[in-house]
């Protein structure tokens, strides 16, 4: 991975926490992630006119990828009704990464170098810790809870590799992303639609301002991480963006004046140590 890409992943885990804070507004949390992805097919717009429309093959990527995003905003809504949430998003962002790095080896034939290896471990082994012994008073996972999160993780690999090879086979990461982002927009329409109705849509509607700056900063952060697949594993990239957990900290630290226990110290030195050993890699 060169330095380029590595400080621009980087950069892209630091949107990724930014918004994911920024999303709290008056809304629950399916109307929140409507709301982000309206936002993120908005900002693809005014980018469609200026990049190629894709082939039939990038297509089924793009259909594939929209039915996993769906998958994984579903389950991570379940996983947020049936247990802490401080503890369910970490795990299932935590496991994540390591089932990308699986499902590249045998599916993409990409092995990490043993060092990159010891970064994906040493990222995912923080970002649990994190999750575990990071707050303040975390309730013992529930089956329910545990098997959302799990299968949020798995919805999470299957668009990390189907993102990265889509990108891979399309003219440019720009012209799959910003078709991504607008089909997966038009998607979540038809689905807030079927499962709330209209009185979902007004309701997001009053919160537009929020959708077009939360969906701007993660379409940028995602873009980001689909360009970066072009150029460098994507077990690698999957697992450097993890590092978000670590700017979301700094942030509930800096910002929001939350206490910085031994734990979350931990965890972040851990973390730390697995962002050297991928740039050493």
């Amino acid at each position: 991975m060169t330095p380029a890409v590595f400080l621009a992943v980087l950069a892209a885990a630091a949107m990724h926490a930014s918004w994911n804070a920024m999303i709290k507004v008056r809304l629950d949390r399916f109307a929140s992630v409507t709301l982000m992805t309206f936002g993120m097919a908005a900002a693809a717009l005014p980018v469609l006119p200026f990049v190629d429309v894709p082939d039939a093959e990038v297509w089924l990527w793009i259909a594939i990828s929209v039915f996993c995003h769906m998958g994984y905003k579903l389950c991570l809504i379940k996983a947020y009704e049936a247990g802490d949430l401080a503890q369910t998003y970490p795990l299932a962002r935590g496991t994540a990464p390591l089932l990308t790095t699986i499902g590249g080896v045998f599916l993409l034939s990409e092995i990490p170098q043993p060092l990159a290896l010891a970064g994906i471990v040493l990222l995912c082994a923080g970002t649990l810790l994190m999750s575990f012994r990071g707050g303040r008073h975390l309730e013992r996972l529930n089956t329910g809870a545990v098997g959302y999160a799990l299968a949020t993780s798995v919805f999470i690999a299957g668009y990390t590799l189907t993102d990265g090879s889509g990108a891979r086979l399309a003219e440019s990461a720009s012209s799959y992303a910003a078709w991504l982002f607008l089909c997966d927009g038009l998607w979540s329409l038809v689905l807030c639609l079927i499962l709330r109705g209209r009185g979902t849509l007004a309701a997001v509607a009053g919160e537009w301002k929020m959708g077009l700056l939360t969906g701007a900063l993660s379409a940028a952060a995602y873009w980001i991480a689909m360009w970066a697949m072009t150029k460098a594993p994507i077990a690698s990239v999957a697992a450097l963006r993890e590092t978000s957990i670590l700017f979301a900290m700094m942030i509930s630290v800096v910002v929001l004046g939350e206490k910085l226990t031994r734990w979350r110290i931990t965890a972040a030195l851990t973390i730390v140590a697995g962002v050297v050993a991928m740039r050493l890699a």
